[in-house]
C-alpha cells in the first residue's frame, strides 16, 4: 500500500519527501553530534546505541535522496537537515552539560578568601604556592560538573575580576574524587554493566 496514496504526487515529491529528509537528517546528525561527545567521554553503552539509531536514520533518508536525484529539493533539504542537526545536537549537548571539567585558577592576591567560599559551597580543590613572572601567585585546580562550570566562574570572578583561569575537559575522575551520591550510581552502573577502562 502506498504511503501517500491520495496526495497530490506533487506536494509529496516537492513537499513531503524533502520534509522527511530534512527531519531525518537533524535527528541523524543530532545523534551523530551527541555520539562524538560520549566516545570523548568514555562511554561504551550510549555511544553505541546511539550510533546505531543514527546510521539507521541516515540510511532511511539517504533511500529517499536516491529514490528523487531529479529533485532538487531533496538536496536543500538533505544540507538544510544537516547544518540544523548539528546546531541542535550542539544545543542539547549544552543543555545535557555532560562531563567533568578542570578549572586551574592563578591569582596574584592571596586566595584564602576563594578557597574557603569554595569549600564552603561544596567544592573540592587543590591550591598550589607558585611563582610567575612578576613573583609570587597562587594555582588553584578544581574538578567540577560541567552544570556548575558558571558557579564556580562567576565566584571567581566575585573574588577577583582579574584573575586568569583556564578549563578543559576531563575524560575521566577517580571515583574517590566523585560526591558521595555521584560515586555510588556509577558503581551501580558497574553492576549492570561490568566493562572495564580500556577494553
Amino acid at each position: 500500500m502506498d504511503l501517500f496514496e491520495g496526495i497530490n504526487p506533487t506536494i509529496v515529491q516537492w513537499v513531503i519527501i524533502p520534509l522527511l529528509i530534512f527531519l531525518a537528517r537533524i535527528c541523524d546528525v543530532t545523534l551523530g553530534t551527541l555520539r562524538i561527545v560520549f566516545i570523548s567521554k568514555g562511554d561504551k553503552i550510549i555511544a553505541p546505541l546511539l550510533g546505531f539509531l543514527e546510521v539507521l536514520i541516515w540510511l532511511i533518508a539517504i533511500t529517499q535522496v536516491m529514490e528523487n536525484l531529479n529533485n532538487i529539493a531533496s538536496y536543500l533539504a538533505w544540507a538544510g537537515g544537516f547544518a540544523t542537526g548539528n546546531f541542535l545536537g550542539l544545543r542539547v549537548e549544552q543543555k545535557l552539560a555532560l562531563g567533568q571539567m578542570v578549572v586551574r585558577v592563578i591569582t596574584v592576591e592571596p586566595a584564602d578568601k576563594l578557597i574557603d567560599r569554595l569549600k564552603g559551597r561544596g567544592y573540592r580543590l587543590t591550591c598550589i604556592d607558585a611563582r610567575g613572572t612578576r613573583g609570587k601567585v597562587n594555582l588553584l585546580f578544581l574538578i567540577v560538573k560541567r552544570k556548575k562550570l558558571n558557579e564556580v566562574i562567576d565566584i571567581i570572578r566575585d573574588y577577583n575580576p582579574q584573575a586568569f583561569y583556564s578549563i578543559e575537559d576531563v575524560r575521566s575522575v577517580s571515583e574517590l574524587d566523585l560526591p558521595q551520591e555521584e560515586s555510588q550510581r556509577q558503581l551501580d552502573l558497574r553492576r549492570l554493566f561490568p566493562l572495564r577502562k580500556g577494553k
